[in-house]
């Protein structure tokens, strides 16, 4: 009984001790916060507010050694990834990107986390409360820029960057000047913040999405997400615009392993400036895809007809294009995309090899027409759009809805141009006046800029 006693004894003196173990957890007052309507405010302050802020909203017991050294460590994590407490002082485009982030760990499961609402119920977000904030940021609500006046180039009056001499991002990721090459994986139409995305791979990374052999992905996968600002073009329809950055991420599970497994980087502009001021930047990514952990931190759902046991991890619906067709677009590089916001369409522009020889090694974005050669083939390929399951504000290809293709011909002869529908595998008979359109159309779409 006496070495219980003394055992009880010094595990009460160790624990009492170690309550004068607290560093510091700096609290204040609310200086900037998002200017946004009551219903949202009292959404975030009631299950953000707790780690995501500089206001004091500890439990008594998250204030208990051990247990407080966790909760200081999260709430500083928080405040330095998102802060509603400053917020407000970022400019808008910011703020709404940071909300758009917070949405998207919300339903996903992520935020707030599992371990703080299970011993703080009070911040579970609830169906309604997450409706209230989607529908306050309105992804869809506001229509890009007219093209009129907007160039599509915008790199350094010095000329043309040289991919062989891009820097390295501050982790040391080197940047790969052959992802202009690479192959489609799919496309992104962001409403959140109104720009495209071409995400592309590699050749190990094309070949696993091909075979759904991406769970993991192995070592050795590259992809690449070009982004764009969209523009409203005359016709109606939106067209990327400016060039805004390339995103690369590199699957190697030794190299990075502090990393999810991915080295990261991103370049900024038509001069390629690497992203972030220090190797810190990798935080960013990280926390952003922690909520697709169990995709291997990948967001893109790659448009692939292999069958899988998983759910959304690939996009089966936008690969069923008709059996038969003459040619296999989806094998082809890209050479842009426009979306229709009335039919709810997304639509890329293919070329076979033939067609990307005429395309400029550097895009530039203008409105010259591209001289395709004879035996240069484009494919048109119209998909109506679906939200993406893993980003809300986000739209993704689904059901194929035509594919067009135009074949240059000898001098002499016209065009060849032939329409599938979405689902039939024979060509679909055309108005020969409607067919000339169509092919004017198609062969004056200028290429997306690139650097």
């Amino acid at each position: 009984m006496k070495i219980l006693a003394k055992l009880t004894i010094a595990v009460v003196t160790i624990f009492v001790l170690l309550q004068f173990l607290r560093p510091s957890l700096p609290f204040g007052p609310t200086t900037t916060e998002i200017q946004a309507p009551p219903q949202v405010l009292h959404v975030l302050q009631k299950d953000c507010y707790s780690c995501h802020s500089n206001e004091k909203h500890l439990s008594w017991f998250d204030q208990i050694v051990p247990g407080y050294w966790l909760v200081r460590h999260d709430i500083l994590t928080a405040r330095e990834h998102l802060n509603f407490s400053e917020i407000g002082s970022k400019p808008e485009a910011a703020q709404r990107a940071g909300l758009f982030e917070a949405v998207n760990m919300i339903q996903l499961g992520a935020m707030p986390l599992p371990k703080f609402t299970a011993l703080h119920p009070d911040a579970k977000v609830s169906s309604e409360e997450l409706a209230t904030l989607k529908l306050y940021l309105a992804p869809w609500g506001s229509t890009p820029p007219n093209a009129t006046g907007v160039s599509g180039d915008d790199r350094p009056t010095a000329g043309f960057v040289n991919l062989t001499a891009v820097a390295p991002e501050f982790n040391g990721l080197a940047f790969d000047p052959g992802f202009e090459t690479w192959k489609v994986i799919s496309f992104t139409d962001r409403g959140d913040n109104n720009t495209f995305r071409f995400i592309l791979g590699n050749d190990v990374a094309v070949k696993a999405a091909r075979a759904g052999n991406i769970a993991p992905w192995p070592d050795g996968s590259r992809f690449a997400k070009i982004a764009w600002q969209q523009v409203t073009g005359n016709d109606g329809l939106i067209h990327p615009g400016k060039f805004v950055q390339v995103e690369i991420m590199v699957k190697n599970g030794r190299l990075y392993k502090h990393t999810a497994g991915w080295g990261w980087g991103r370049w900024r502009g038509m001069d390629l400036k690497p992203y972030g001021a220090d190797a810190r930047f990798v935080n960013e990514c990280t926390s952003c895809h922690m909520p697709v952990r169990g995709a291997d931190d990948v967001f893109t759902l790659p448009i692939s007809a292999a069958k899988t046991n998983a759910e959304e991890v690939l996009n089966n619906q936008a690969a069923a294009l008709p059996p038969g067709l003459p040619y296999q677009p989806l094998e082809w590089s890209a050479i842009t995309m426009y979306v229709d916001r009335h039919s709810h369409t997304l639509s890329t522009l293919f070329g076979n090899d033939e067609a990307m020889l005429a395309i400029p090694s550097h895009q530039v974005g203008s409105n010259a027409t591209v001289a395709y050669q004879v035996g240069a083939v484009l494919a048109l390929v119209t998909w109506t759009e679906r939200d993406d399951p893993h980003w809300f504000g986000a739209r993704i290809p689904m059901t194929p809805r035509s594919i067009e293709f135009v074949r240059i011909e000898p001098q002499g002869t016209a065009n060849t141009y032939q329409y599938f529908s979405g689902t039939e595998t024979h060509p679909q008979p055309i108005d020969v006046q409607v067919a000339s359109q169509r092919k004017s159309f198609v062969l004056n779409l200028t290429p997306a800029a690139l650097p």
